[in-house]
């Protein structure tokens, strides 16, 4: 068991959103931060393969957090999603951020439940 599970809920969304602040930060760069809109993008083909680009970073790092495929594969569909409305104005910046976070807590809940650390 991951030893970051065993620790509980708290740790585990730490974990979670320092691994989101990186890859959504110094992980992401000025390209793909630019080209992950797709009204900023050069070309359609552009603009997926940025924001794919970006989801899977940070489904790789739900990976590693938690250990878990499944977790790290509604990180790439639901990141992707709440990125997709932020680059359609949909929301800005903090509902964004505050989005992604709660995708964290769930995983983070979701995880220290089914290990019996809850």
């Amino acid at each position: 068991m991951n030893a970051v599970i065993q620790q509980g809920p708290l740790a585990l969304f730490a974990a979670f959103a320092i691994m989101h602040t990186l890859a959504d930060f110094p992980l992401q760069g000025d390209y793909l931060a630019r080209q992950k809109s797709r009204k900023q993008a050069g070309s359609r083909s552009e603009w997926l393969i940025a924001l794919l680009a970006h989801c899977v970073i940070q489904a790789g790092g739900v990976w590693v957090v938690s250990g878990s495929l499944a977790f790290a594969a509604a990180e790439l569909l639901l990141h992707g999603l709440i990125d997709l409305g932020k680059g359609e104005g949909k929301f800005g910046m903090a509902t964004d951020q505050l989005l992604h976070l709660l995708c964290k807590l769930a995983y983070a809940l979701l995880l220290a439940q089914s290990h019996g650390s809850l």
